[in-house]
């Protein structure tokens, strides 16, 4: 297996009642569905979430142990039609994926999960991965929560919050018979702290007793007219419910009260970040003792009316901190505060940012703003008039201080860094020779996918028209079909392949007569979620059947024109294979897998033994490349056309030539593409391969020694040489 290894933490799931539990927030959420009494558990990896899974997959002696059931799920909709479990027995279960991509790919299951109920708890815990950093479009998993009414948990990013919203979660869905979503910002599922531990439980009701004991409800299947009458009992009875329990529970809560008549509303997952702004303001302490009054929304859906009204009574104005568009939240509370006829202004997305993540700098404008407004601030003083920027050679002249440059802009200063591929990543080859292809062919229509090979529409490849979801290249493709002198290209990797790529790409084009070209970039793992092991990985894994081939899987639904390339490093290979495709006078559609290992992995893997092995005195050979100063011509292309992170350039030896010459440097892992390209490309033979020997051998001495002698020799003779040409 690739992805990372949680085996030492997860003795921690361990502890019993009353010991403290110290570590990362994945890890509390894991402790906490074992103590919740959870039955089954299922997910799908992605960030910031791809952790849990790894550490249920190292935690099945665990699991098992507790008579629970682990799914490592081929999508996000498997996951979630996981829950039926639920539906008519007392299990309690538990789903985990990103979101809102994995929302969006699960909706379905979740629609029907929402509208029959359920008679077991079910927890959906999604991971939120919101702002800059975020890799995916910026939609907010509250819509899902809203759309289908389930109850969206957002609790405090600190490990006894998040625990007991685990807890919390399970009963509230049981109380209410409706689903619940727990929403993990990425902070939140990488904090670390402590909180006390409770005993594991085991099912209440097991899997086991469900399977002899077989129970069918026919008003809990989503068919008319039982699905009209869902519609009902949401609003009727699962809604009351759930307001009661959440306010008999205490699941928001309130700080200082009292304080102030002014106040600020708050979402859980942001509760840290606007501590942190008030502290900066003096309005608060680092414990989070607040002189501004605070409601701390720890269910961010449904809204609970009477504690709005409750919160917001005598006060003249509150600030709700909601993170994210469209503005729900904002506007459920304008609504109660209308129709209750309450005099309190409401402030939101005037005094903070309509989009965008609330870092704690946004946060601390839009509080200081707030508080200004109301008085709480004394405004923060500004220039009357902006003072001239002298020179330093006038300052001594007119006998004054130079006022400072002013402030540029970050993006002015700084130059962007988009991400690319790995060095050594055997993806980087395959657009290579899509550049190559491109020189005779010209260009193609490439419908992109989601994963590591995306990375090919930024410099210095920029191939890619489109991208629609993970496994969905080839369908992005699907209406470019027509008698014409090019094919589109898709592409999707091994991990979009089985996640939904095989169905909704390759068997909709063998059923709809396509004639493109599918590329399936198999590297073994589901790389940009971490490394997990797939059907196809050629990791032999003790839990889960591995070795299954996508070119038997491609042939299994009908494609005919099948090729598989197994090395993607042999550029001159690829480049063959790709125009092959592409001028086949052969109809349907053409599907090529290009198979390497992924080498960030590789290196994981491999880098520790190598390391181990030199320091028991053992021989090992490291390859490395190079470019010859003497022969490079300072024309670039090799690193145009591989964009690799451990080529660069560096002065010219040559006192003659001024352009800057190519060079490897020493994050280099040999994978030897770099080489490749320049040959595939006809580009120059300045690339050489050398072997770096750690503990080397009498024989690898020797044969050094006699070598150099002979390089002296022969680079003296080659001096004197030049010696007489000088003269």
């Amino acid at each position: 297996m690739a992805e990372r290894s949680f085996i030492e933490q997860v003795k921690k799931l361990r502890l019993s009642g009353g010991e403290v539990f110290r570590g990362e927030g994945i890890l509390a959420v894991t402790k906490a569905l074992l103590e919740s009494g959870v039955s089954y558990v299922a997910g799908y990896q992605g960030a910031p979430i791809s952790h849990l899974m790894d550490v249920l997959a190292d935690a099945q002696d665990i699991l098992a142990e507790q008579g629970i059931r682990f799914e490592n799920s081929a999508s996000e909709a498997t996951a979630a039609a996981t829950l039926a479990a639920s539906v008519n027995y007392p299990l309690r279960g538990a789903v985990t994926f990103k979101a809102t991509v994995g929302t969006n790919v699960a909706s379905d299951a979740l629609a029907n999960l929402a509208s029959g109920g359920v008679t077991g708890g079910a927890l959906i815990i999604v991971g939120e991965d919101y702002g800059e950093g975020s890799s995916i479009m910026q939609e907010r998993s509250h819509a899902f929560a809203m759309k289908s009414q389930m109850w969206l948990l957002d609790p405090r990013p600190n490990l006894p919050s998040i625990v007991d919203a685990v807890k919390q979660g399970f009963d509230l869905s049981e109380a209410s018979r409706t689903p619940v979503m727990l929403q993990l910002r990425i902070r939140a599922c990488h904090v670390h702290g402590q909180f006390i531990a409770g005993d594991n439980r085991r099912p209440k009701f097991t899997i086991k007793e469900a399977l002899e004991s077989p129970q069918r409800d026919v008003s809990r299947i989503v068919l008319p007219p039982a699905s009209f009458l869902h519609e009902q009992e949401k609003v009727k009875d699962r809604w009351p419910a759930a307001v009661r329990f959440i306010e008999e529970r205490q699941l928001n809560e309130f700080f200082s009260e009292d304080a102030d008549d002014i106040g600020i509303i708050v979402q859980g997952g942001s509760y840290n970040t606007m501590i942190r702004a008030l502290e900066r303001l003096e309005l608060a302490d680092v414990y989070g003792n607040t002189k501004v009054p605070l409601y701390v929304m720890n269910v961010a859906y449904p809204v609970i009316e009477s504690e709005v009204l409750r919160f917001c009574e005598g006060k003249r104005a509150v600030l709700i901190v909601e993170e994210g568009q469209p503005n729900f939240v904002e506007q459920n509370l304008a609504t109660i505060l209308r129709q209750a006829g309450s005099t309190t202004a409401l402030h939101g997305k005037d005094m903070l940012p309509v989009a965008g993540e609330y870092t704690a700098a946004e946060l601390l404008k839009g509080a200081r703003s707030f508080c200004e407004h109301y008085g709480r601030l004394q405004p923060l003083p500004v220039p009357a008039v902006v003072r001239k920027v002298i020179p330093l050679t006038e300052v001594a002249e007119i006998g004054v201080d130079a006022a400072p440059e002013p402030a540029k802009p970050l993006g002015d200063s700084v130059h962007a860094r988009p991400p690319g591929f790995c060095t050594g990543c055997p993806e980087r080859p395959i657009f290579s020779a899509m550049k190559l292809v491109e020189r005779e062919l010209g260009p193609h229509h490439v419908s992109a996918d989601i994963g590591c090979h995306l990375f090919s529409i930024l410099p210095p490849f920029n191939i890619g028209n489109t991208t629609m979801g993970y496994g969905l290249g080839g369908a992005g493709a699907a209406a470019l079909n027509a008698p014409a002198g090019k094919r589109a290209i898709s592409m999707m990797g091994d991990g979009g392949f089985w996640h939904n790529g095989l169905t909704s790409g390759v068997a909709n084009a063998v059923f709809n007569r396509s004639d493109n070209l599918t590329i399936v970039v198999d590297n073994n793992y589901t790389s940009a979620t971490g490394g997990q092991d797939i059907l196809s990985s050629n990791a032999l894994n003790a839990t889960r059947s591995t070795g299954h081939e996508i070119e038997r899987a491609v042939r299994g639904v009908g494609v005919k024109w099948v090729k598989t390339m197994r090395r993607t490093y042999d550029v001159a290979g690829m480049r063959d294979a790709l125009k092959e495709a592409l001028t086949t006078q052969e109809k349907g559609p053409k599907v090529l897998i290009a198979q390497s290992e992924c080498m960030l992995n590789k290196q994981r893997r491999e880098k520790p033994m190598v390391r181990n092995a030199i320091a028991s005195g053992k021989r090992m050979v490291r390859e490395k490349f190079g470019v010859d100063s003497d022969t490079c011509t300072g024309d670039h292309s090799c690193i145009r056309l591989s964009g690799c992170p451990s080529l660069s350039i560096k002065p010219n030896p040559d006192p003659l030539r001024t352009d800057p010459v190519a060079t490897v440097l020493d994050s280099c892992v040999g994978c030897g593409v770099c080489g490749e390209v320049s040959h595939a490309a006809v580009l120059c033979p300045s690339f050489y391969k050398a072997q770096i020997v750690s503990n080397p051998s009498r024989w690898d001495v020797l044969r050094e020694r006699i070598r150099m002698r002979v390089i002296g020799w022969l680079q003296k003779g080659e001096a004197k040489r030049r010696a007489v040409y000088a003269f």
